[in-house]
């Protein structure tokens, strides 16, 4: 699948590290080093605008590396950018730790993942199917 990006980074366009990686990196596109306190989150630039087509979404997700290491997350992730969305991308961190962390210029802050939509349409009923699970809620199905 081809999708149209602008890049006013100055960064290389969000790239996949391995074959077998599903995300790309994003970086940070800022002029200089920020930190990220404790408990703070922080919308970071990319630079990055996409033409994404439409039955497909990106996702913003956080790096596994800064979340186990750092404590630092995407804060809603993952985050959606819709196929008509044309701004640019930024991502939401957040810093779960109890250690300031400094973002760099160029850092790899998030992953970039493309998936296609499924669109659902609403069928009106008056009951649903029985299931085992019925309306059985968090923790109905077991505590291992």
């Amino acid at each position: 699948m081809k999708i149209k990006i602008i890049n006013k980074s100055n960064n290389q366009n969000p790239s996949y590290q391995t074959s077998g990686s599903s995300g790309m990196d994003l970086r940070a596109f800022i002029p200089s080093q920020i930190t990220l306190h404790p408990g703070d989150r922080l919308l970071v630039p990319t630079g990055i605008f996409l033409e994404i087509p439409e039955q497909y979404e990106a996702q913003i997700r956080s790096r596994s590396g800064l979340a186990l290491k750092k404590g630092i997350t995407v804060l809603n992730s993952p985050g959606t950018i819709d196929a008509d969305y044309r701004g640019e991308i930024g991502v939401i961190l957040f810093n779960s730790s109890k250690t300031p962390f400094q973002i760099n210029p160029s850092d790899r802050i998030a992953q970039l993942v493309f998936t296609s939509i499924i669109k659902a349409n609403w069928e009106n009923s008056v009951e649903l199917k029985t299931t085992k699970r019925s309306s059985g809620g968090f923790g109905s199905t077991g505590t291992n």
